[in-house]
């Protein structure tokens, strides 16, 4: 609304359960963005007969345009950040029926099956009986933690079923994060920080969600036709707290290698220090660590310093030759030529997705 021009906006929160509201018949509005739970909502909406942008997805086929969170982008990045720890041990912990959750669970085990590994699931009911009884359904979780092989790193389908599986940790004696890290969906900050141990979790890209919504509804009520295929938004990063912070390496020479790539990545590196200070040849450290990460040592050392320039470029005004200096590139050009190849966008459009998504966020 800042960027185009002024609307004049009528928001009424509602619960998931309420009828759709009486006034919605004979509104006189010229657009909307709904969360569509029902058929019997996205029926009404479109017998309005006025641009709608549908923002939760989870009624399928309904004519309206989607946008929405790349559940798919969402689950690469939690894989990732197991994979890069070391596990080889994996689950995901979700909610059956729940399209949304089903989506990460499928994008979770095709992500694993490509680098060679196996997904074990446990799914829960939404809204079933066994909500109001929490003793009972935590018992059969407990039963589940406790076959997995370990050390195991575990997706969780969002942070409210994180809370519920460290506290299933709890009571099976199993150690957070060192035999199951866990990793959480929304980045709910609140959850997440009065979580047992701190709870690590992907950050999805909700306020662009809107943003774009929002654009999409303009575009429409200008007259522009309605997309054939949803908008899908682009995740941003894996916040780390204490449920995943560990390395599940039995290796110490490897486990050596990548924490000297992760205090020294930014400093200019190369594979050869790394090499050395792991106690090993290079040809040895890079066969190991390939077949230990699916990746190179130098992989590795650019993802790092990708990580650390994301950071500063969300988090500060520093110009961006300075902060390819202070991650380890050596010019601002090539860490452009990085993001373009890694990122598929510019350090400059990173910046301005991450200052918008901010923004939103604090608003």
């Amino acid at each position: 609304i800042r960027e185009h021009h002024r609307w004049a906006l009528f928001h009424e929160p509602r619960l998931f359960q309420d009828e759709p509201p009486e006034w919605l018949k004979t509104w006189e509005g010229d657009g909307i963005i709904a969360r569509v739970h029902s058929p019997k909502v996205a029926e009404l909406l479109l017998r309005r007969g006025i641009p709608v942008v549908d923002a939760l997805g989870i009624i399928p086929e309904t004519g309206i345009p989607l946008v929405h969170v790349d559940d798919r982008e969402i689950a690469r990045l939690a894989v990732e950040h197991l994979l890069d720890r070391g596990f080889r041990n994996f689950g995901f912990f979700g909610i059956t029926g729940v399209n949304w959750s089903e989506r990460r669970r499928d994008a979770c085990g095709d992500f694993l099956s490509k680098a060679g590994f196996q997904l074990s699931v446990f799914e829960e009911t939404h809204f079933s009986q066994m909500d109001r009884h929490w003793e009972k359904r935590a018992d059969v979780l407990v039963r589940w933690i406790v076959k997995l092989p370990k050390p195991a790193g575990v997706m969780v389908c969002s942070d409210q079923k994180g809370i519920h599986l460290l506290e299933a940790c709890r009571r099976a004696g199993v150690a957070v994060p060192d035999e199951v890290a866990v990793v959480g969906v929304d980045n709910d900050e609140p959850l997440c920080e009065i979580a047992i141990p701190s709870l690590s979790s992907v950050w999805p890209a909700h306020a662009q969600v809107g943003y774009r919504a929002a654009g999409l509804l303009d575009r429409l009520m200008a007259g522009e036709r309605a997309p054939a295929q949803p908008i899908f938004v682009s995740s941003g990063s894996v916040k780390t707290r204490q449920s995943s912070d560990t390395l599940a390496i039995r290796d110490q020479n490897l486990a050596k290698a990548v924490s000297v790539i992760r205090e020294n990545a930014c400093l200019g590196i190369s594979v050869d220090d790394v090499a050395a200070r792991a106690g090993l040849s290079r040809s040895v450290l890079q066969r190991r660590f390939r077949q230990q990460f699916g990746k190179t040592i130098h992989d590795e050392i650019m993802n790092v310093r990708i990580r650390r320039a994301c950071h500063l470029l969300g988090e500060t005004d520093f110009p961006l030759l300075d902060i390819a200096e202070q991650c380890g590139f050596s010019h601002q050009e090539y860490m452009g030529a990085v993001f373009r190849a890694r990122l598929k966008k510019t350090p400059a459009e990173f910046r301005r997705t991450a200052r918008q998504m901010d923004s939103s966020n604090g608003a």
